[in-house]
């Protein structure tokens, strides 16, 4: 019973000892590779590294927007009456004081010529009177009748001309005739409309920012915008909301652009850009940018004794050349390759990026080609 014990203690010991040495079937262990190449110690691993440069970089907000008119007006009719021109069609430009429609002036004229023939009977009547009542061949009770007289006839030649204007309807700024709804032969009553004027110079392209974001657009501050169709604006900030839109919790902003040849019309699509001040900002590509076990978003940079450093960053700007970054050292070691492969805290090898010419400093987007193991501080 003893002896069976010790040959299977034995036995267990062998094994245990042939899998501790790490020798299945001969094979052996290789050293452990680095990201980029190949590095004298095992344990480290090698990166590729560029040193970048802060440089002064407009922030911006970006939102989604769209177009819209500067300002609208449904044109209606002043007096009741039969059309009898049209002076523009519908899609036309028009300047202000352009006749849109002309209506028939039927008996007004008559009526205008009596009410021009009482007015001059009334001032006769009132002259006469006056100079009856400084003689007392008159008395005061009479003349204010002459006068109360006089000024009813000039009331009513008032109004007869003006109604006679209103027979012609004016554009009331410059724009395009959006809707004609008339046509020659209609009659129209007091109130019903002629058509549909809108203002396209300027143009307003419309968002809605954050109650984040708001305190942070300023009436007056530059603006610019991609629309849909590929086309770029620049403008002004001309209105910030103060008043919220409740279910959203965002609030309005109007950028006013010109638009003096009309081509950007309402209801566009666009990105918009609100300039929101300027900030220190390092440019680098897109791919270098990694979370945090956090969630944080930053980049990874090699730090005193090249040991790898998580930056947590704020997006400044996003363009096609790169992003832009701020919330960095004024001068960074940034990995740009390997990064996915370190972690903060872990010593690296730092491979710099190609030296460049003597006398260029910098490629001019605030990167600058540093030696191998110069180990720029962070």
């Amino acid at each position: 019973m003893k002896r069976s014990f010790l040959v299977a203690a034995t036995l267990a010991l062998g094994v245990a000892g042939w899998i501790m040495s790490g020798q299945f079937g001969g094979s052996e262990v290789q050293p452990s590779q680095s990201v980029v190449g190949a590095s004298s110690t095992p344990s480290m691993f090698e990166v590729q590294v560029r040193t970048v440069v802060a440089r002064e970089r407009t922030k911006e907000i970006v939102l989604f927007a769209s177009t819209e008119a500067d300002r609208a007006v449904q044109v209606r009719a002043e007096t009741a009456g039969r059309v009898t021109t049209l002076g523009a069609a519908k899609g036309d430009r028009v300047k202000r004081g352009d006749i849109i429609v002309r209506f028939a002036v039927e008996d007004r004229e008559a009526r205008l010529a009596e009410a021009e023939a009482n007015l001059a009977h009334y001032t006769l009547a009132y002259d006469a009177t006056r100079k009856l009542s400084e003689q007392e061949f008159r008395s005061r009770v009479q003349l204010a009748e002459a006068r109360s007289r006089l000024e009813a006839a000039n009331a009513v030649l008032a109004a007869i001309r003006n109604d006679i204007e209103h027979t012609v309807v004016r554009a009331p700024f410059n724009g395009i005739i959006e809707d004609l709804p008339v046509e020659i032969g209609d009659y129209l009553g007091i109130g019903e409309s002629v058509g549909r004027i809108v203002d396209f110079d300027p143009v307003l392209i419309v968002a809605e920012v954050s109650e984040r974001e708001v305190g942070l657009v300023k009436k007056g501050s530059p603006a610019r915008a991609r629309l849909v169709t590929g086309q770029e604006v620049a403008g002004t900030v001309r209105y910030v909301s103060r008043v919220g839109t409740v279910p959203t919790r965002t609030f309005r902003v109007e950028v006013a652009a010109d638009n003096p040849a009309l081509t950007i019309g309402e209801g566009l699509t666009a990105e918009l850009w609100l300039t929101t001040g300027r900030v220190r900002a390092h440019r680098v590509s897109p791919a270098v940018l990694t979370l945090s076990e956090d969630g944080v978003l930053g980049i990874k940079i090699v730090g005193p004794a090249d040991r790898i450093v998580f930056h947590p960053v704020d997006i400044v700007a996003d363009t096609p050349d790169g992003v832009w970054l701020a919330g960095l050292p004024e001068r960074v070691d940034v990995v740009t390759v390997g990064h996915e492969f370190v972690r903060a805290g872990q010593i690296v090898k730092p491979r710099f990026e190609e030296i460049s010419p003597p006398g260029a400093g910098s490629d001019g987007d605030g990167t600058v080609r540093s030696p191998e193991g110069s180990g720029a501080a962070s």
